[in-house]
C-alpha cells in the first residue's frame, strides 16, 4: 500500500516539474546545403508533455521519402527532469535552389507552438556511389581533415599560423586517431603553439554543422619570397559508423572502420619586402616594435664598470634579425654583448623583447658621448618602413688618470711602485696556540645509543620478516592486490577524461577492449557482445563477472545519447575498475 503511494507521488512530482518548464518547438536539419540526388533529415521536438495536433509544414519544395516518425524520451538527473516528443522527416529535393522550409505547429495546453523556419540550399547532382550504405564512404562523407591558414599572402618575416582542424558529423563516432605523416614547411621559420588539451568545439564547414577538434597549430614566418608550400597532414581515424540496427536496449549498433585522412595542400604566396624607401641599417625586421638604449650608470670613476642595454620590445620575427651595433669612443673599453631573449610565442608571432647588455670600462677621466643609435624595422600592417632613433648618451668619469696628449693612447709607462696608506700591512710570522676542550665520545650519550641500536633492530627485522611471509602466503589476496593495480593501469586514460561525457566514455570502452585483447589475444572490438560472452564462457568465468562487462560496455553506448553527471562517470569507473579486477582473478 504504502508503495503505491509512494509510485503515485513521485509520478506526480514528475509531471508537476516537467509542466512547469517552458514549452518551445524546435526544428533541426541535418544538412543545409546538399544536391539535388540527395536526402535530408528534419526532426521537429517539444520539450513538454501534453502536446497534441501536430501539424506538419507544407514541404512544396521536397518529397517525404520517410516519416514521420515519433520518440518520446523522459529523464531525471540530479533532480532535473527533462521530457522530449520529436517528429522526423526523410526528405529529398525535386529541384535545385534556395528553399525555405515552413514552421510547423502544435498545441499546448491550449496554445499553438510554431517552430523556427529554416533555409534549405540545393545544389547540382553529386556523384553517388553504387552503395551509399558502404561503411567506408560513410566516413568519408561524415569527416574531414582541414588546414586553416590565417593569411594567404604575408610579408617575408611577417607571421601567421596554420591550424589543422578534424570535422566530424553527429552522424559518426571517433574511436582513435594518429597522425601517420606531419606537414612540412619548407621555406618557413616555424614553432608548434602550444594548448590545453584538445576540446571539442562546434562549428560550420560546407554550410552544414559539425563538431571539429584542434589536432596541431604552428606559428610561420616566411623566410623567402614566393610561392611556398605547405604539405598535407595525413592521418589514421578509426570510426564508428551506425549500422542502421538497435540492440536489446535501443542503443545503436555500429561497425568500426579505419579510414585515412588527408588535408589538401596549402599555398602561400610570400611577398618580397619593398625595395622603396628601405632604410640603409635594416637587417630584417618585421613587426611592430620599440626601441630603447640606456645607460646603467652616468657617472663613474676610471675602472669602474657600466652597462649599456640596446632592447627591442614588440610583436614580430623578434627571433630572426640582429639588434643595432654601438659606437662608442676609443677611450671607453667595450666587452663583447650579453643577449638576453624574453619571448613568447602567440597565434599572431612572437611577442616579448630581445635585450644585448653590453659592458663598458673607462680608462682615463673626462666626458664621453656615446652617438645616437638607429633602429629600422617594416610594419607589414602600414606596409612600410618605420626608423626609432635615440638620444646621444653620455658618460661622466670623475677619478682616474688624463688622456695622454700623444696618440698612442694604449702605451702606458713604467713606474716605481709606491706605498700609501694601509696598501701593504704587517703579516704575523708567530703562533699562540691553546688546546680545546673535546668531550669524550666513550660512555657518552651517543656512545650507549649506538651501542643498543642493533640489539633493537632485531626484534623490529623479525616482525617485518613475519609480516612478509604472511603477505606471501595470501595467494587469493596477492591476486587481488596484482589484479587491482592491472585494472588502475588500464584505466589510467579513461581516468584521464573524467568531466568529459563523450571523451571518457569512448576511453572507458577502448579500455575494455584493449584488455580483452591483451588477454584473449582477439580483436574484441569488432564482435558483438554475444560473442565476447561466449569466450568468456569458454575461460570458466563467473556468469555474474561475465554479466557486468557487458553491462559496463552498454552503459559506454548509452551514456554518450544521455545526459551524465561527473558523478555517474565517477561510478561507471569504479564499476569498470571493479569488473577487471574480478575477471583477471579468475583469468
Amino acid at each position: 500500500m504504502k508503495l503505491k503511494l509512494y509510485i503515485s507521488l513521485l509520478v506526480s512530482f514528475i509531471t508537476i516539474a516537467i509542466s512547469a518548464q517552458e514549452a518551445a518547438l524546435t526544428a533541426t536539419v541535418s544538412k543545409n546545403k546538399l544536391g539535388v540526388n540527395q536526402r535530408l533529415r528534419i526532426e521537429f521536438s517539444i520539450n513538454k508533455q501534453g502536446a497534441d495536433n501536430f501539424k506538419a509544414p507544407n514541404f512544396t519544395n521536397f518529397k517525404i521519402v520517410g516519416g514521420p516518425s515519433q520518440s518520446v524520451s523522459q529523464s531525471w538527473i540530479n533532480g532535473k527532469v527533462s521530457f522530449n516528443q520529436s517528429y522526423t522527416y526523410i526528405l529529398q529535393p525535386k529541384r535545385k535552389g534556395e528553399f525555405n522550409i515552413p514552421s510547423a505547429s502544435i498545441e499546448v495546453d491550449g496554445e499553438t507552438l510554431t517552430s523556427n523556419p529554416i533555409k534549405v540550399i540545393v545544389l547540382d547532382a553529386v556523384e553517388v556511389p553504387k552503395n551509399p550504405n558502404d561503411p567506408n564512404y560513410i566516413a568519408e562523407q561524415n569527416i574531414h581533415l582541414v588546414a586553416e591558414v590565417s593569411k594567404a599572402t604575408p610579408y617575408v618575416g611577417e607571421g601567421i599560423y596554420v591550424e589543422y582542424r578534424l570535422y566530424f558529423s553527429d552522424n559518426v563516432g571517433i574511436y582513435d586517431n594518429a597522425v601517420t605523416e606531419a606537414p612540412q614547411y619548407n621555406g618557413f621559420w616555424n614553432q608548434e603553439i602550444k594548448r590545453n588539451g584538445m576540446p571539442v568545439k562546434n562549428g560550420m564547414y560546407n554550410g552544414e554543422r559539425y563538431r571539429y577538434a584542434v589536432l596541431h597549430k604552428a606559428l610561420l614566418i616566411p623566410t623567402a619570397s614566393g610561392k611556398l608550400t605547405i604539405d598535407p597532414m595525413k592521418m589514421d581515424v578509426i570510426v564508428a559508423v551506425p549500422t542502421g540496427r538497435a540492440d536489446f536496449f535501443g542503443n545503436v549498433i555500429t561497425r568500426q572502420v579505419r579510414k585515412e585522412f588527408s588535408s589538401v595542400k596549402k599555398v602561400i604566396n610570400a611577398k618580397a619586402l619593398p625595395l622603396q624607401n628601405k632604410p640603409e641599417n635594416f637587417t630584417g625586421a618585421v613587426g611592430e616594435f620599440s626601441f630603447d638604449v640606456s645607460l646603467s650608470k652616468n657617472t663613474l670613476k676610471a675602472n669602474e664598470s657600466s652597462q649599456i642595454s640596446v632592447s627591442v620590445k614588440g610583436k614580430g620575427n623578434l627571433k630572426l634579425f640582429e639588434l643595432p651595433k654601438i659606437e662608442t669612443p676609443k677611450e671607453l673599453e667595450v666587452y663583447q654583448p650579453e643577449r638576453k631573449e624574453n619571448v613568447g610565442i602567440a597565434s599572431d608571432g612572437l611577442k616579448g623583447s630581445v635585450t644585448e647588455n653590453y659592458t663598458v670600462v673607462p680608462q682615463f677621466k673626462g666626458k664621453y658621448k656615446i652617438p645616437k643609435t638607429s633602429f629600422s624595422y617594416f610594419n607589414p600592417k602600414e606596409e612600410v618602413y618605420q626608423t626609432i632613433t635615440t638620444d646621444d648618451l653620455y658618460v661622466d668619469v670623475l677619478e682616474g688618470k688624463e688622456v695622454p696628449s700623444d696618440s698612442n693612447t694604449n702605451a702606458v709607462s713604467k713606474q716605481n711602485v709606491t706605498v700609501t696608506g694601509s696598501d701593504f700591512r704587517y703579516i704575523q710570522t708567530s703562533t699562540n696556540f691553546q688546546p680545546t676542550q673535546t668531550e669524550d665520545f666513550f660512555k657518552s650519550t651517543w656512545f650507549y645509543i649506538f651501542l643498543l641500536l642493533p640489539i633493537l633492530a632485531i626484534p623490529v627485522g623479525i616482525s617485518i620478516h613475519k609480516k612478509k611471509e604472511e603477505r606471501n602466503s595470501d595467494i587469493l589476496g596477492n591476486k587481488l592486490r596484482k589484479a587491482d593495480k592491472l585494472a588502475k593501469k588500464y584505466l589510467f586514460e579513461a581516468q584521464k577524461q573524467l568531466g568529459n561525457k563523450e571523451a571518457f566514455y569512448e576511453a572507458l570502452e577502448r579500455v575494455l577492449h584493449n584488455y580483452l585483447k591483451a588477454k584473449l589475444g582477439v580483436e574484441t572490438s569488432d564482435i558483438s557482445r554475444d560473442k565476447i560472452t561466449d569466450l568468456l564462457h569458454g575461460k570458466n568465468i563467473d556468469s555474474s563477472t561475465i554479466t557486468n562487462f557487458i553491462n559496463v560496455l552498454n552503459d559506454c553506448d548509452f551514456a554518450r545519447y544521455t545526459p551524465i553527471t561527473n558523478v555517474q562517470m565517477k561510478e561507471e569507473y569504479e564499476k569498470a575498475k571493479q569488473v577487471i579486477t574480478q575477471l583477471d582473478r579468475q583469468l
